[in-house]
């Protein structure tokens, strides 16, 4: 069945706070918001890789971009999942010709590639699809109980995975950084999606590692819990944790609370709201 025009995006509250951290100068973090789709992007640029930054804007620019012309039609639900895919998959090849060109031209190999992590949300018809590539997260609160919605494409959740480590022992393991699948490392790249019904109320959090490293779960849940009535206090309040406990990584946190079922057809030139790294 086709979506009607007054069954585009739902109706959200969206806060948004990054930060380069107690220990880096640079921000590679790139977040974007066009509240009018519903959409929200982070991207992480890869450490060990070069230009990070560039690696995360190119991501969400390209993103974002691509989407805000494809989902001012009319699109089935089962397309939407595909259309986001699609979308991605545009950015990591953007991100992956421009690594090779850079280290053409700088004498190298391709292992000095560009890389970054990506996680999506698109909220439409009652609905959130989800993108994930590496180790940014989703996660979402819903009557009062927060649960992780993406699974780390890490060398470290593998080692969880296949009972190497336990999760208390990869809490303090250094391989927390080794990210397996990242936008830009190779030719294609395969994107984790998912679509999940939405109800009023929900809380959804996307977050760089810079966030999950330094805060446990249990602590970002009370602070939503408690803040939930102010979204730019609990984005803060979460970026504060995350310093005070170290902050030895870029951190980006954005928050979008459900507010009501539907809301009027998007505009065709929604406003954007733009966070790139500094």
């Amino acid at each position: 069945m086709t979506n009607s025009p007054s069954s585009a995006p739902l109706s959200l509250e969206i806060a948004v706070k990054t930060d380069p951290g107690v220990l880096r100068s640079l921000n590679e973090d790139s977040v974007a918001t066009v509240n009018d789709l519903g959409l929200l992007v982070l991207s992480d640029g890869m450490g060990g890789y070069q230009s990070g930054d560039v690696a995360s804007n190119l991501a969400t620019q390209i993103i974002v971009d691509g989407l805000a012309q494809e989902l001012q039609g009319k699109l089935d639900d089962g397309e939407v999942a595909t259309v986001v895919e699609n979308a991605v998959k545009r950015a990591n090849t953007a991100i992956y010709q421009e690594g090779l060109q850079r280290a053409q031209r700088a004498h190298k190999n391709q292992q000095q590639a560009m890389g970054a992590t990506l996680a999506l949300l698109l909220f439409r018809n009652n609905q959130v699809t989800m993108a994930h590539v590496g180790d940014s997260r989703i996660y979402r609160l819903r009557a009062n109980r927060l649960e992780l919605m993406t699974h780390d494409h890490s060398l470290l959740q593998e080692q969880i995975d296949q009972g190497i480590l336990s999760t208390e022992a990869a809490a303090t393991s250094h391989n927390r950084h080794l990210v397996t699948r990242g936008l830009g490392l190779q030719a294609d790249v395969a994107v984790a999606l998912d679509a999940r019904e939405v109800l009023p109320g929900d809380i959804y959090l996307v977050c760089s590692d810079g966030l999950n490293d330094m805060v446990d779960n249990t602590d970002i849940e009370l602070v939503l819990n408690s803040l939930q009535a102010n979204l730019p206090l609990a984005a803060s309040q979460l970026v504060m944790i995350a310093n005070d406990n170290g902050g030895d990584d870029n951190i980006s946190v954005i928050l979008a609370k459900v507010r009501s079922k539907t809301m009027p057809a998007a505009k065709k030139n929604g406003f954007v709201a733009w966070l790139f790294g500094r």
